[in-house]
């Protein structure tokens, strides 16, 4: 498996938490020393012909300034494309190309459930994106040929942007670093920064994101994940109401109550169940599997002692709580009960032998537990 960095160039992952994550940028010089990208330009335009692919294409002049334009594309529509000024962006290409999805690895010293996909974006002479900002933090590792990066102002909600356009291209771009980057070079930007990237001949770049859910989200959809297991006789009650001097006020009394129904719910094992569920699900490829013939435990088991091994699903996303001694492993939106020792490995092991499960499989809830995973295809089995 490949390991996590240990330093970005020179940087110990250390000093660049400390120093830089969520603070401001870094220019990584040769970052990945001799890189070839494992993935060209035609491999990621056949990508893009794809139904279950998302990708989208943006030309700086189209039909509009800035046009946007959604997948999946045909080989006609490519053959129409100008020479220059156009930015092909597909997602998730980890899921797809498995060379692409070791590259993952690589960044493991962020917790997996921040980690988003890998988006690839080919373009030719000139082709951009145009200015503008995100609001995740976001690694752009230069897979192919050179793109000038411009790095300008802080941005937010309110900054202005062009309105003729689906695309977040702001008014104003006021440069404050420029870096020319070839591949193996790799640029880090916070949430916020605005940037924008020009294709010098034909140029791939590798984006890998990080998901960052809204407070407005959180709160919405832990509200809701929440309100669904309560019954409807669970009401707002006040048996020791007072005669109040006005009967229009909403008194102190009202609100402290309403505060406390809150904390009731709103428990900490609440919330870890729902942010590990909604943090692991799939945001690509979710959709049900019909599985036709489920495995139970004896079938696995035999597979894995014949020398088969379980395969992390490269859609797959796993992460694990532990509290008050109890585990609760999430995978792919579900929530799963095992030992730490179940769920540290399955989040941590793109491959798993049968030697690394042997010690695990007498307890019953982590064999329930792989048997779960295989049969929602979290894991697969290599037959």
């Amino acid at each position: 498996m490949t390991t996590p960095l240990t330093h970005l160039g020179e940087m110990p992952i250390e000093i660049f938490l400390r120093d830089y994550w969520q603070k401001k940028p870094l220019l990584i010089r040769n970052a990945f020393p001799n890189f070839e990208s494992p993935i060209d330009g035609d491999e990621l335009a056949g990508l893009a012909l794809e139904e279950e692919v998302e990708s989208r294409l943006i030309l700086e002049k189209g039909k509009t300034p800035w046009e946007l334009q959604h997948g999946p594309f045909d080989e006609k529509t490519f053959a129409k494309l100008p020479e220059s000024n156009w930015t092909l962006l597909v997602q998730a290409v980890d899921q797809w190309v498995p060379e692409v999805n070791e590259l993952l690895n690589h960044f493991r010293f962020i917790p997996n459930w921040r980690v988003d996909d890998i988006m690839i974006s080919f373009a030719p002479d000139q082709g951009s994106v145009g200015p503008h900002f995100d609001y995740y933090d976001v690694f752009l590792l230069q897979g192919l040929g050179k793109r000038r990066w411009k790095l300008g102002q802080e941005c937010d909600v309110n900054s202005p942007r062009v309105e003729s356009t689906p695309l977040n291209i702001l008014q104003n771009f006021e440069t404050q670093n420029e870096w020319l980057l070839e591949a193996g070079d790799m640029l880090y930007i916070p949430p916020g920064i605005a940037h924008w990237g020009t294709a010098e001949g034909d140029c791939m770049t590798y984006s890998i994101g990080f998901r960052a859910p809204s407070h407005a989200d959180i709160l919405t959809e832990l509200s809701q994940d929440i309100a669904s297991t309560l019954t409807n006789d669970l009401r707002f009650s006040d048996p020791q109401l007072k005669l109040q001097n006005s009967p229009g006020e909403i008194n102190a009394e009202a609100i402290a109550q309403i505060q406390q129904i809150l904390q009731q719910h709103f428990t900490a094992e609440n919330i870890a169940q729902w942010f590990g569920k909604h943090m692991t699900e799939r945001k690509y490829g979710s959709e049900e599997v019909e599985i036709e013939d489920e495995l139970d435990a004896d079938d696995w088991q035999a597979a894995l002692a014949e020398g088969n091994m379980l395969w992390r699903n490269p859609a797959a996303r796993f992460a694990f709580h532990t509290s008050e001694g109890c585990t609760d492993l999430f995978a792919d939106g579900h929530v799963i009960s095992c030992s730490q020792a179940l769920a540290e490995l399955v989040c941590r092991e793109v491959e798993i032998t049968w030697a690394m499960l042997k010690p695990l499989v007498q307890d019953l809830y982590d064999r329930a537990a792989i048997t779960q995973l295989i049969n929602q295809e979290s894991l697969l089995v290599d037959e």
